[in-house]
């Protein structure tokens, strides 16, 4: 299996419906949480790409 088929499945969306107040609660808890990690990510790469284009304007 190539890379892009591996990120072209995307799992099966949970039942909300079916879950508990406090596992509703548990999950934004952990969304929030992933959501902070990849806002991280993006200012990583956006501090990346300033210091290259930085780089190449000199």
């Amino acid at each position: 299996m190539d890379w892009d088929e591996a990120m072209g499945k995307k799992p099966a969306a949970p039942k909300y419906d079916v879950m508990s107040v406090a596992d509703l609660e548990e999950r934004i808890t952990e969304l929030q949480a992933e959501i902070e990690t990849i806002r991280q990510v993006i200012a990583k790469k956006q501090a990346a790409r300033g210091t290259a284009a930085d780089f190449f304007k000199r």
